[in-house]
């Protein structure tokens, strides 16, 4: 036998066993594919109709007569918001009665 007619044999050898392991791999592919689709096709489904039971109308026994007004936010400047972050550096008048008051509690306690 030649070294050509070898070499060909041996081609269709491995070509014999390629073809059909790739075509069953992408054929394998595909149906997992076509799976998930079909998967992700139900669950919207379930989804859209629980969206569907839980949306009733909703009906008042009286109308709304006056809407709430809106809460107002302050505009407070960057620059003041600044200050607020730390403690500040002069003490509360207040704060030292307090905590005496506090202690004289532990104590008795």
């Amino acid at each position: 036998m030649s070294k050509q007619m070898t070499f060909a044999l041996a081609c269709m050898v491995v070509l014999s066993a390629l073809v059909p392991g790739v075509a069953g791999y992408l054929s394998a592919r595909m149906e997992a594919i076509e799976a998930a689709e079909r998967n992700l096709r139900a669950l919207e489904a379930r989804l859209d109709l629980r969206e569907a039971r839980d949306a009733r109308p909703v009906s008042f026994s009286a109308p709304c007569r006056r809407t709430p007004p809106t809460p107002r936010f302050q505009q407070v400047p960057a620059t003041a918001l600044d200050r607020h972050k730390h403690w500040p550096s002069e003490v509360p008048a207040w704060l030292p009665g307090l905590l005496k008051q506090v202690q004289n509690v532990i104590e008795e306690n």
